[in-house]
């Protein structure tokens, strides 16, 4: 709690500061004079509550210093967070929904999460991916069964680009879930996965054999929402392919929002605070802490910041380049969904996207500015794993399709429609709807400008230098202060890595 003894302080209660064992308070308002000596009474401060920033307060507090998070919006997490939006008990995820990089993060292993609350569940199969006609090809997190399935061609091949990853996947995480220019513990293990990594998505796929491997690695591949025929643009469909064969794609008992609660709760643990409803407004405010650590877009430190940073750095936070944008649907489904495919009943997610070739020709258009006919889309099933999201025979369902940046008309229809295409009649079922386009998606986390998800684009550069070229990509070059969102390595993901590493940098240069 703050001081109430200070004078500069107001004494409005409007602010809620989250205490011991997570309950709420009321406490003073962090507004007038008071905000500019918030840091008076910590030696930290980490604007913005989701994973990343949780994570980069957590190694804070564990390095000594006093912390308190600062989130603008009412309710903690960022893009994990879980909210009732269709009908009264049924849970659905706002934005990440299924988890692969956070049971390989090296970051959430060092946590006792579990005891605070965690726990992970997961479905029949992994994912799912139903082609026309009612075939549908499956991902299970057994290498061996995977390959089964292929048949005998496709699952040699799949075995051999997959299996040696797969099985030194725990030695090869802590290499790509960070700066990728660093001097490598596994160095041959890394060559490895650069061999695959850095080849256009539809090169491997292509060397798998026929449509069903190639439409299998081409849905992994397109999270990386860029051109499958890009220079690198395979790097995020390997890597997702060999967690799930070591960890599978799990989700988090009772949404993804249990996995922000662990970690605020472990914070509590450890001495630091959460305040919501406080939104940062200028770099002045926190100047007097030890060490600040922001959880937001580049450009909107740019310009909270504004001539304290570096000219070249300000000029690089301004360069910063955003991706394709997502349009989000919840539905609320009596009974589930009635898959063609009998796997699809199964899955905990599904790509809906048809072939390589479709894929490939629905990501060009998306990341030429043009609205594809049949956009890829990704469908969550959380609840056949986690049955405690449902409300009776009311499942939720989670679906978003990658759309142009910016793009401001309605995909509901669009995204119903590949439903239908893959599950005749689903129309039939669903309850109750509620759509998110790139504007509101950016509304309710502004790190999502123009609806891009992954803040930042994925092209080459960005891959390799995120989110300005620099040995230490989380320093901001001013002393104490570091960049710890998504828009800086390893990107897009619930993985805590990107604050772990960003706390660390903050910390090395706070003496300065």
């Amino acid at each position: 709690m703050p001081d109430r003894s200070a004078p500069e302080l107001s004494t409005v209660p409007t602010g809620t500061v989250r205490g011991d064992a997570g309950r709420e308070i009321v406490t003073e308002s962090w507004s007038g004079i008071g905000r500019r000596t918030v840091s008076d009474h910590t030696d930290a401060i980490v604007v913005g509550s989701g994973p990343n920033g949780l994570s980069a307060a957590i190694e804070l507090a564990r390095a000594g210093l006093s912390v308190t998070v600062f989130e603008a919006a009412s309710t903690v997490g960022g893009g994990a967070r879980t909210a009732e939006l269709t009908v009264p008990g049924v849970r659905h995820d706002l934005c990440s929904a299924v988890h692969p990089f956070a049971v390989a993060s090296p970051f959430f292993a060092s946590l006792p999460l579990g005891d605070h609350g965690l726990q992970w569940c997961r479905p029949g199969i992994d994912l799912v991916h139903p082609l026309d006609g009612g075939d549908a090809v499956a991902m299970y997190r057994s290498l061996d069964r995977t390959v089964a399935q292929l048949g005998a061609g496709d699952g040699a091949r799949w075995r051999r680009r997959f299996g040696p990853l797969t099985r030194r996947i725990d030695d090869l995480a802590p290499e790509w879930l960070g700066p990728l220019l660093h001097v490598p513990r596994h160095p041959i293990l890394l060559a490895r996965f650069g061999l695959s990594a850095l080849q256009p998505a539809t090169w491997v796929a292509r060397s798998l054999g026929s449509r069903r491997g190639q439409a299998l690695f081409a849905g992994s591949a397109a999270h990386v929402f860029r051109p499958l025929d890009s220079v690198a643009s395979a790097a995020v469909g390997v890597a997702m392919v060999a967690v799930a064969h070591r960890h599978g794609w799990p989700v988090a008992r009772g949404g993804s929002q249990a996995i922000t609660d662990a970690l605020v709760s472990y914070l509590e643990s450890l001495g630091g605070r959460v305040v919501t409803d406080h939104r940062v407004t200028a770099f002045a405010e926190v100047a007097d802490a030890r060490v600040r650590i922001f959880d937001v877009a580049p450009s909107a430190l740019a310009d909270l910041a504004g001539d304290r940073l570096p000219a070249r750095v300000r000029r690089a936070y301004r360069r910063f380049r955003h991706g394709p944008a997502a349009f989000k649907i919840d539905l609320a489904v009596r009974n589930g969904i009635p898959w063609t495919a009998p796997a699809a009943h199964e899955a905990g997610t599904l790509h809906l996207g048809g072939t390589l070739e479709q894929i490939a020709a629905a990501e060009a258009d998306v990341c030429s500015g043009r609205m594809p006919e049949r956009p890829f889309t990704l469908v969550g099933q959380q609840y056949l794993a986690d049955p405690s999201r449902s409300a009776g025979d009311i499942h939720p369902v989670w679906a978003y399709a990658h759309v142009p940046h910016g793009y401001d008309g309605d995909a509901t229809e669009t995204i119903l429609a590949q439903l239908e295409r893959f599950a005749p009649g689903v129309r039939d079922r669903i309850v109750a709807t509620v759509s998110h386009g790139p504007v509101a998606l950016a509304e309710m986390n502004p790190n999502y400008l123009g609806g891009d998800i992954g803040t930042g684009a994925n092209d080459l550069r960005q891959l390799v230098f995120r989110p300005r070229a620099a040995l230490d990509p989380y320093a901001t070059g001013i002393p104490g202060t570091a960049l710890c969102s998504a828009a800086t390595p390893p990107g897009a993901g619930v993985h805590g890595m990107s604050g772990h590493h960003a706390a660390r940098s903050a910390l090395r240069t706070m003496h300065r």
